[in-house]
């Protein structure tokens, strides 16, 4: 699952190539995006900052409020439950990204290992939002099976990539026509693994084990 992605391009590249209004001036974004941190979005004709990760809120042994956690993925298959139901009928949005990456390798030694899209200078991933009371407006991924695709030689899910001719039937189109865009990328993926640690900015990122796909 996605736990990371680079955006490398500025906000009004974004915009005209959304042919969307440019809402984010003036915002701060790392050219990476981790779990819990500002990421751009386009929504409702705009590009837009927002949080990655819909706020999972917990308790503690003693019925205490814990520090809310980032679902920053949504399965396919889940888009229908109570969770991520309304956003998915009412919210969906895309999410531009550059690159994403997963972790491979033995446990405590994993590196990161880059998919894109080759001579694609923006990517659309497809996204849902809404308005928390923790982090205000908020999005998350939606995921799904990568078998079939040049992915699944990395991790056996990934994100709904959508062609610019199904942009606007997964933001305005019904649910159903929507969900009928979940599919595994069919075109090619240029993969680059690299020796860089996986570890490297844990303090924002969940590992692949825990919590971050819903």
């Amino acid at each position: 699952m996605c736990n990371l992605y680079r955006m490398t391009k500025p906000v009004t590249e974004v915009a005209a190539w959304f042919d969307a209004v440019p809402a984010a001036e003036g915002a701060n974004f790392a050219e990476e995006v981790y779990p819990g941190y500002p990421g751009l979005v386009v929504a409702d004709g705009a590009v837009r900052p927002m949080t990655w990760g819909f706020p999972l809120v917990l308790k503690g042994a003693k019925g205490q409020p814990l520090k809310p956690k980032p679902v920053n993925n949504a399965r396919t298959d889940k888009l229908g439950t109570f969770f991520w139901r309304h956003a998915f009928e009412e919210r969906r949005c895309l999410i531009p990204l550059t690159a994403w990456a997963e972790a491979e390798g033995a446990k405590g030694r994993m590196t990161r290992t880059w998919l894109s899209v080759p001579d694609a200078p923006l990517l659309a991933a497809a996204g849902v939002w809404r308005q928390s009371e923790e982090w205000g407006a908020c999005y998350a991924m939606v995921m799904t099976d990568s078998e079939g695709s040049d992915a699944a030689a990395v991790h056996t899910r990934m994100p709904v990539l959508l062609a610019p001719d199904d942009q606007a039937k997964w933001t305005g189109g019904t649910p159903d026509e929507a969900l009928a865009l979940c599919r595994a990328w069919q075109g090619p993926l240029a993969i680059d693994r690299t020796p860089d640690p996986w570890v490297r900015g844990a303090a924002h990122q969940p590992t692949p084990s825990q919590p971050g796909l819903l």
